[in-house]
């Protein structure tokens, strides 16, 4: 089966979703956010496995316009459900609502539940209520400027949701949104890195698994596997596939710090759980006794915000110390992410490149200082 699907991702990474996609040799279009392309069961496999910044997976079902419920009843009757759900299939409607005429998400997903089940019905000649009782099949209507998009979720939990994360910080990163800040740098896995704010260690355990070429899929589960139209076959295929292509052997120079020792105990049992335990140098130590002699490196913090007012002057002095501590990097590229707009001037200078990010509900800057590399023998470009 060919199937239309879409990739969801926080606002502000469609593009290093849309560069991974070029990776895997699909072919995408973006559109309000999201990324769309095609494929079979071995894309929806690959795309699980291996896609570090997105979200979810989704297969498009069908699309319309729908100004009114009897459109919208009419439109989601009108697609092919047999195809996708089984007679005992259990199928929860999720529902959303932007910009358009109907905006009841509630109704929207009673009337999209009320469609399926007649359409379910119609075929599988049912005169009484559908079973629910098998595989689960979650489904989504969403309805943004008056078009309706019926999706059904291939992912389950959200992609971020590697398996290796067992200890949490207080505001932990999420790992994709991790992932993508280390895919927006110029960051190559010969070159040192740096995560001197580490937390529980996301930042750092992303940058080990792209630099090993690990699928950051391999050791979880996904809600395909329970599809009955799927070739269960092609998921363990993929991650055989993925197994082979990674390079255990390839010297990693990372190091993660912290001030906090117990954050550094916690990174080090999620690092062990991910079993790059021993790609990473963890530290505890404070971002104002960061030193280091080598060159062309990367180096990626996500500090604390100080979003309460009450830490907005000590997350500045620790900016500060940022600044004086990377300034002598001058070969080095830097990148930080926070939402505390004074960031520049507490840091010291302002940044090559600011880009504009969403973590989690939180508008967050990436400020990019962008280093003057000593490449003796080959170019690399900034990313």
């Amino acid at each position: 089966m060919t199937y239309q699907l879409v990739a969801t991702m926080a606002a502000g990474l469609e593009a290093v979703t849309t560069k991974e996609l070029k990776a895997l040799g699909i072919e995408t279009r973006t559109e309000n956010g999201k990324v769309y392309f095609q494929g079979d069961d071995q894309t929806i496999a690959l795309t699980n496995v291996w896609l570090r910044s997105a979200d979810r997976i989704k297969i498009v079902v069908g699309q319309f316009k729908a100004r009114t419920f009897d459109e919208l009843f009419e439109g989601v009757k009108a697609l092919p459900w047999d195809q996708y759900l089984p007679l005992d299939a259990a199928f929860p409607v999720e529902g959303r609502a932007v910009r358009s005429q109907l905006h009841s998400e509630p109704d929207a997903q009673a009337i999209t539940k009320k469609a399926i089940v007649e359409k379910m019905s119609a075929v599988y000649h049912r005169t009484t209520r559908l079973p629910e009782t098998g595989a689960k099949y979650p489904l989504e209507v969403s309805i943004l400027k008056d078009v309706a998009t019926l999706t059904l979720d291939t992912t389950g939990p959200s992609l971020f949701k590697r398996g290796y994360r067992i200890a949490k910080g207080e505001a932990p990163l999420k790992e994709n949104f991790a992932a993508a800040l280390v895919l927006l740098t110029n960051w190559h896995p010969d070159m040192p890195f740096v995560d001197p704010t580490t937390g529980s260690g996301t930042i750092a355990i992303e940058a080990a698994l792209i630099g090993h070429h690990l699928a950051p899929g391999l050791q979880r589960h996904f809600a395909f596997e329970n599809f009955g139209f799927f070739d269960q076959d092609v998921l363990q295929t993929t991650k055989d596939q993925a197994m082979d292509q990674a390079d255990f052997d390839r010297e990693l120079d990372i190091q993660a710090s912290d001030i906090n020792g117990d954050m550094i105990d916690m990174a080090k049992l999620n690092a062990q759980q991910a079993g790059l335990l021993h790609s990473i140098q963890f530290k505890q130590l404070a971002v104002k006794d960061f030193t280091t002699t080598k060159e062309n490196g990367v180096i990626v913090a996500n500090p604390p915000y100080g979003q309460r007012l009450s830490d907005q002057a000590a997350v500045r002095q620790l900016y500060a110390e940022m600044g004086r501590a990377f300034a002598p990097l001058t070969t080095w590229s830097k990148y930080i992410l926070t939402s505390d707009m004074g960031f520049e001037k507490a840091y010291g200078s302002k940044a090559t490149k600011r880009r504009k990010l969403y973590n989690g509900t939180i508008r967050t800057d990436l400020f990019q200082y962008w280093g003057k590399p000593n490449w003796h023998h080959h170019d690399r470009k900034e990313g």
